[in-house]
Formats: C-alpha cells, sequence, structure tokens
C-alpha cells in the first residue's frame, strides 16, 4: 500500500508530497514530461484527479480535523 500522497489545494498553483511513514510534507515540482506533471496540467485547467486515495476532506485546521469538523 502507498504510503505517499501527492496533493493539491484549490488556490495554489504548487503541489505538495506527503510521506505518511516519515510524518513529511515538502513542496513538490513534477519532472518535466512525467504523468504526475500531466496530471497537474489537467488540475491547472480545473480537473480533479484521484487515485488510490479513498477519503480526503479539507478542514480550515487541525484542531478542526482533530474536533471532527468537516466546516471550519
Amino acid at each position: 500500500m502507498a504510503r505517499v500522497v501527492v496533493l493539491g489545494v484549490p488556490g495554489e498553483t504548487g503541489l505538495w508530497v506527503a510521506d505518511l511513514d516519515a510524518g513529511t510534507v515538502a513542496a513538490f515540482q513534477p519532472p518535466a514530461g512525467s504523468a504526475l506533471e500531466a496530471a497537474s496540467k489537467l488540475r491547472a485547467s480545473g480537473a480533479a484527479i484521484l487515485k488510490g486515495v479513498d477519503f480526503s476532506v479539507a478542514v480550515e485546521s487541525a484542531d478542526d480535523a482533530f474536533s471532527g469538523h468537516l466546516d471550519g
């Protein structure tokens, strides 16, 4: 099972890579010509791309998430 997730947040042009085992998140630039770069370009045009993730929710803060809130 994959333990690394690449994600984008609406309103931000860049991507992030989260390594769940290491507990790290870092800015990410997909390699030129890669499938991730192609997906990033689709995202820039408004597409939402989901693969290998079965739950994702944006919240206003970590405190909201730990309190169980979906909306900030």
